[in-house]
């Protein structure tokens, strides 16, 4: 009796082990691949190698302003937008518009040239529409945009300036070069901006003084002696004559 009992044990293991080895594995989800991280940019060896950029990269260097550009632009996910001027627009600023400014005014004026997102060249038609833009200077430091034939226009109380081309733009840092410094309202004022002094007009030379009249021995031939002169031509006349008179006389 115990041997069915047995054998039907022994079916059932077998059945089992069976259906074990038969039964499809259940299907795993595969894990997308994680997002490459974003290109790290060096905004030092970036602005070294284009521009000339150098009196811009001076200033972010000596106001440590750099540094925070760089935390913005590989430490956050909203990247940054870096608006950059020339040398020679350093150049046609008069020597005081930034000798004057304290440290802390140094600084904003350079955080005022940033904006702390990335934005694409097709983003500023956007941006017109968004205007004021705030800065990373903060506070009253904002940019107006405009777009004029898909050009942007960059207004910032003191300077008007254009995008005139784009040096850099990789998500997530954006750099474009500017014709101006950007010369914000709330440290400048309301005065009439600041522009290199004229080149000095060049200095003419005052007038002879008019000549003295001229001696007789002087005149040229087609002109008329003076009253001297005749003067003396009459006196030669009259000794010539006395002498011819007292020679008829002699004889």
């Amino acid at each position: 009796m115990e041997l069915p009992v047995v054998f039907m044990a022994v079916l059932v293991l077998c059945s089992s082990a069976a259906y074990a080895q038969t039964a499809p594995s259940p299907s795993l989800t595969p894990t997308p691949a994680p997002a490459p991280a974003p290109e790290f940019v060096n905004l030092t060896d970036l602005f070294s190698v284009a521009g000339p950029f150098h009196t811009f990269l001076g200033y972010l260097e000596s106001t440590k302003v750099i540094e925070t550009f760089q935390d913005q632009a590989n430490k956050t996910e909203e990247g940054i937008t870096i608006f950059v001027p020339k040398d020679s627009a350093f150049a046609s600023l008069k020597k005081s518009s930034l000798s004057n400014l304290t440290a802390d005014q140094l600084k904003s004026l350079f955080l005022f040239h940033a904006l702390p997102h990335y934005y694409s060249l097709a983003d500023f038609r956007n941006l017109s529409n968004m205007s004021p833009v705030a800065t990373m200077a903060g506070g009253q430091y904002s940019l107006n945009f405009t777009d004029v034939s898909g050009t942007a226009h960059l207004t910032s109380g003191w300077s008007v300036t254009k995008v005139s081309s784009s040096v850099h733009s990789t998500d997530p840092v954006a750099v474009y070069q500017v014709d101006k410094v950007l010369l914000p309202e709330a440290i400048f004022g309301t005065d009439i901006p600041p522009t290199a002094a004229p080149a000095p007009a060049p200095e003419i030379a005052p007038a002879a003084d008019a000549p003295k009249a001229a001696d007789s021995d002087d005149l040229s031939p087609g002109s008329s002696p003076d009253k001297s002169s005749s003067y003396r031509i009459m006196s030669w006349g009259q000794l010539v004559l006395a002498i011819s008179g007292g020679l008829v006389l002699f004889l």
